[in-house]
């Protein structure tokens, strides 16, 4: 089938850092002849320029072309559709790498222009809403015009080397991790950590902050892969309501058990004195299921950390432990290995594995929602950390 991967704000950061380039290895690989890429923009755009320094080749030069409209005009939505053309032998995957607000609004007049046929499927970056009452908010506002079965929510996480390697160890019957559980774990600690501030990003982290930037979504569906239970018949495409029954069975965050810090300097660089954005923060959970009964597990992210690191670390009652580290894993797929090529390939596909789906988005929200809720109403100096300080420092470990 061929593809038309129309890419709203193809002139963004993310579109010239990931998009294109992941594109260009895609067309290099020769598995996908019949994909032509056309980016929507406000204003005219040099394709040649855009693509060829995004992607130092000339592979998307000609398969690329620009559709200018206005985002808020409805008429041009109209006018995108008859541009498309889907014939029955054609999808359209519509990519939004716009913030969510503009998200939103762009899927109604998408709906209301008709472009949300069958063949027709949306791809929305994270954050999903800022809250349970946006998520619940912007879901139904999706579900107005489109099924869930052509959304596909990217957590690029979920396309990563150690989410990959973790799947493929967990569905082995015959591997250990296949049946991990209280009887052989002591603990689970899933980190991410960055040894780099908020760069040019101060607007977004002022408004969004370390919990719901990378917790609520990225670490809580990797430790979703850790704690789903495989037992019965397992295929790859059982992966996502398998996740979601490991989320269902966490037991909301207790705010007792939460840790937030701030880096030195962060308010300077946010030009907010006073800032009570969290840069640092770190949950211990725990699981109702009967198989994790009484296993601590850990999620854990932070800005000017001592090292760049994206890990899931296993400890057993023996002493021993399993780490699962990004750059740090044999080569699973030699021809895709980025992230948003897997999340690419996969969306032109149809397969949904790696993509979060609704119901998991709610309830992670509800799971930090009383974290949430405490830190908003916590107005004390927030605990202060050295730029190039451990993670275990900051926890007092």
């Amino acid at each position: 089938m061929k593809t038309k991967l129309v890419i709203f704000g193809i002139t963004g950061d993310l579109s010239r850092r990931k998009l294109l380039p992941a594109l260009a290895e895609i067309v290099k690989s020769g598995e996908f002849e019949e994909l032509s890429v056309i980016g929507v923009s406000r204003r005219d755009v040099n394709v040649q320029e855009l693509v060829e320094h995004a992607t130092n080749s000339t592979v998307l030069t000609d398969l690329t072309e620009i559709f200018k409209m206005d985002l808020a005009r409805a008429q041009d939505y109209i006018l995108l559709k008859q541009y498309l053309d889907l014939q029955d032998d054609e999808q359209a995957l519509i990519y939004l790498s716009v913030p969510p607000s503009a998200a939103a609004d762009i899927v109604d007049f998408l709906g209301a222009a008709g472009l949300n046929t069958p063949h027709v499927k949306l791809l929305f970056e994270k954050p999903f809403g800022f809250d349970l009452a946006s998520a619940e908010d912007f879901i139904s506002r999706t579900g107005e015009y489109f099924e869930e079965g052509q959304i596909y929510r990217i957590d690029h996480y979920m396309a990563k080397e150690v989410a990959a390697e973790v799947i493929k160890l967990r569905s082995k019957a015959d591997s250990n991790e296949h049946a991990w559980g209280n009887e052989s774990v002591a603990s689970v600690d899933i980190i991410a950590s960055e040894s780099i501030g908020i760069e040019d990003r101060a607007t977004f982290y002022e408004e969004t902050g370390a919990l719901r930037d990378f917790i609520q979504g990225h670490l809580m569906q990797l430790l979703s892969l850790v704690l789903m239970d495989l037992n019965g018949p397992f295929t790859i495409i059982d992966i996502a309501s398998r996740r979601f029954k490991a989320l269902e069975a966490l037991n909301v965050a207790n705010p007792s058990e939460a840790t937030r810090a701030q880096y030195e300097g962060y308010q300077e660089e946010v030009s907010n004195p006073g800032s009570q954005t969290e840069t640092f923060a770190s949950l211990q959970l725990t699981s109702d299921d009967a198989r994790w009964l009484g296993v601590p597990l850990r999620l854990t992210t932070g800005k000017n950390l001592d090292q760049k690191r994206s890990a899931i670390i296993v400890r057993y009652h023996d002493g021993t432990e399993d780490v699962f580290e990004e750059g740090k894993i044999a080569a699973i797929d030699k021809k895709l290995p980025d992230a948003y090529e897997r999340v690419l390939v996969e969306a032109i596909r149809g397969r949904k594995y790696i993509f979060t789906t609704s119901p998991e988005i709610l309830r992670s929200w509800k799971i930090v929602a009383p974290v949430q809720k405490g830190w908003g109403m916590d107005n004390s100096p927030l605990q202060l950390y050295t730029p190039g300080a451990s993670a275990d420092e900051i926890l007092g470990k």
